[in-house]
């Protein structure tokens, strides 16, 4: 994840809930990807809080970090050094096919930063420098993990070996895709100028209760059928909303609920959000109340991450010719 202003329902719902779930079946490696966040404007003061929160919102979602890795992205100099030399072998016209690119750049793009357009190759680093095998991440990624297996066959192909591995996508959950809670047919996102189109992890009970009741829906009672919400946005995303929370399927919530006015359904939905998210919240908050021991924790991490890193990185460069530093007498 980003840290690039608060992290929301969207977030929880669509990832961290499910990498959570991870742990139990996989080696984990969780990464804050502050690096990432440098592709737009961040204020200094504001990124280091950001990046700490973000960690704190792992760990208080359910991160193990004694038992998993998590580090700031930043804290490992391997991953800008293995994206330059993936920029080197990845072809422009592949870049120049990632929809995110031009969805952020819009119609300013000649004046987009090379990080906003390169940032692909380096989420590729950040990925086939562990070596994974699986990458859970949303529908919105997934296309950007397809860059990062054409990397590892074009590495691999160009140097003849079989270095890198492919990863597989793995996309999680009811409710992968959490929309605006004022627009249904808008993902729910930091960057929305209205805080009522998201919950906040840091919201308290109140606050959560009051954008909920404010969140936008339709005169019909819900239906008994979840294919009966298809065309209706903001009723579905509500609906999947307490589905994710409840864990259960989008067809239970609507069973339980058939018949009823959205005023009832919601009220059910602010008793569930806040029970499930009031405990992240507090803990969140008491993390963040001492930020030396957050930074110590990643530093940790980042030890860690190295000792994965840090051979592959000397891998790549034997394979590719570059010389080792002490021979060259550095």
């Amino acid at each position: 994840m980003q840290p690039t202003r608060q992290l929301h329902l969207g977030n929880y719902l669509g990832a961290l809930r499910n990498w959570v779930a991870l742990q139990k079946s996989y080696d984990c490696i969780f990464c804050v990807v502050d690096l990432h966040a440098l592709t737009l404007p961040q204020p200094p003061e504001a990124l280091r809080r950001n990046t700490r929160e973000v960690a704190a919102a792992y760990i208080a979602a359910g991160i193990d970090a004694d038992a998993c890795i998590l580090f700031a992205q930043s804290h490992v100099t391997a991953h800008t050094e293995l994206s330059w030399i993936f920029s080197c072998i990845t072809p422009l016209g592949w870049l120049n096919r990632m929809t995110q690119f031009k969805e952020k750049a819009g119609k300013h793009r000649e004046n987009a930063g090379l990080g906003l357009y390169g940032y692909p190759v380096l989420m590729a680093a950040d990925i086939l420098l562990y070596k994974a095998t699986h990458v859970p991440v949303g529908e919105d990624q997934k296309q950007h993990l397809e860059l990062a297996r054409d990397i590892a066959g074009a590495f691999n192909r160009q140097f003849e070996v079989e270095l890198f591995r492919q990863p597989e996508p793995m996309i999680l959950g009811e409710a992968t895709r959490v929309m605006s809670l004022r627009d249904g047919t808008k993902k729910m996102s930091k960057s929305d100028t209205s805080d009522y189109s998201r919950i906040n992890m840091t919201d308290d009970a109140d606050t959560i209760a009051q954008k909920i009741k404010k969140a936008k829906t339709d005169p019909e009672p819900l239906p008994e059928a979840a294919d009966d919400l298809d065309a209706r946005p903001e009723a579905a995303n509500l609906v999947a909303i307490y589905a994710a929370l409840a864990d259960q399927s989008r067809q239970d919530t609507v069973s339980a609920f058939a018949g009823q006015q959205f005023s009832a359904f919601k009220g059910a939905l602010v008793d569930l959000a806040v029970a499930k998210l009031a405990p992240i919240t507090a803990e969140m908050n008491r993390l963040m109340a001492d930020p030396a021991e957050m930074d110590r924790r990643l530093r940790r991490g980042a030890d860690r991450a190295r000792e994965i890193a840090t051979p592959t990185l000397a891998e790549v460069k034997r394979v590719i010719g570059l010389l080792a530093p002490d021979a060259a007498g550095i």
